[in-house]
């Protein structure tokens, strides 16, 4: 029988997903607490645009305000249900959920830093999967409007990594790639912690940066002061994600050691990690406008990841005994910025160097 498919957040990366799902003929609900939004879809359909004319789309999915997610007790139960929202709304929105699920029915964290263990608390390891946007970028920049960033197949590696969270290959976990892999290209993993903390550096690096700054990933990469501020963040990250003992995967396209040893002041290792960054700013595959997504985030006025990325990297390297002066330096400054006492603004952060 075909699964039934939520999709609890229909932002950025779950609009995304969802919409292309729905197009691609799958069952799938869409849930989101925006109420322009969800009607909008419901109007307009859900449009989807990428680098190209050929990638728009404008699927009409079945879409749920919050206020309307107990219809679905009197609907067969939900199979997969991809947990999409901002980490500090993962609790709730995975309570919610969970009342709707099939007996071996899961949830999936599609999200940002590491909510797999927050998603587990409410539903139980055994329900918990994780699935990774390693390489997709996007924006929901109006109701109904989703924009892919970042142009398809610029990369040679998988844009989507999914694992069990005790790292073994399952016929579920197949199956949840196979879906993915209808969207874009699919690593199945042994690695889930090694990939979650890899991303998590990528965003370290780039996010906080793009909310303090207000500028695009494309400035960011492109001014050398802040490159030097990025390869600090992303050395002091691996280096706690090596203390925990996770197996790093590349960080975007950087060598995990490499990069840590630049941020450490080894001049060959700095010369070849920014030389990569000034190449794919060269190779310009994402849009010229693309914002971290704490950029956008900031923007909208909305409430940052601060805390579940950068400040978990502080957290963390507590726990092991390392230093994370450059994160606690970034979390200050963005939360100021958040807090509205100081604009965002490239000053910002080039004075702390």
């Amino acid at each position: 029988m075909e699964k039934r498919i939520a999709v609890f957040g229909a932002g950025a990366i779950g609009g995304y997903v969802g919409g292309q799902l729905a197009e691609g003929g799958f069952d799938v609900t869409l849930i989101d607490p925006w109420p322009e939004h969800i009607e909008a879809i419901r109007l307009n359909g859900l449009c989807i645009e990428g680098l190209t004319r050929e990638e728009f789309i404008c699927p009409h999915p079945r879409t749920l305000h919050v206020t309307e997610v107990q219809k679905l007790a009197k609907e067969k139960p939900i199979d997969i249900a991809f947990i999409a929202v901002k980490s500090y709304d993962t609790e709730w929105a995975s309570l919610l959920m969970s009342q709707y699920l099939a007996a071996d029915g899961f949830l999936v964290s599609l999200q940002n830093c590491m909510n797999e263990a927050r998603i587990a608390a409410i539903v139980g390891w055994e329900k918990t999967l994780g699935a990774i946007p390693a390489l997709l970028s996007a924006e929901l920049y109006a109701p109904g409007r989703v924009r892919r960033t970042v142009a398809k197949g610029a990369s040679e590696h998988d844009i989507f990594r999914v694992g069990e969270v005790h790292g073994r290959i399952t016929p579920r976990l197949l199956e949840l790639a196979s879906i993915l892999r209808k969207i874009d290209t699919v690593t199945v993993t042994r690695n889930l912690w090694g990939e979650r903390w890899s991303k998590l550096c990528v965003n370290g690096m780039r996010n906080g940066i793009g909310a303090a700054t207000g500028l695009s990933g494309i400035e960011i990469d492109s001014d050398p002061q802040l490159r030097r501020f990025s390869i600090g963040l992303g050395g002091e990250a691996v280096r706690v994600g090596q203390a925990l003992g996770y197996a790093l995967e590349p960080i975007r396209m950087h060598d995990p050691e490499t990069l840590a040893r630049a941020a450490e002041g080894d001049g060959k290792a700095f010369d070849r990690i920014e030389s990569e960054i000034l190449a794919a700013v060269g190779a310009n595959t994402r849009s010229a406008e693309q914002r971290p997504s704490m950029g956008q985030d900031m923007r909208k006025g909305r409430r940052t990841e601060i805390d579940f990325i950068n400040g978990l990297i502080i957290e963390k390297a507590k726990e092991v005994g390392r230093g994370a002066a450059t994160h606690e330096k970034l979390l200050d400054c963005v939360k100021r910025v958040e807090r509205g006492e100081i604009p965002a603004d490239r000053e910002n952060l080039t004075r702390l160097l």
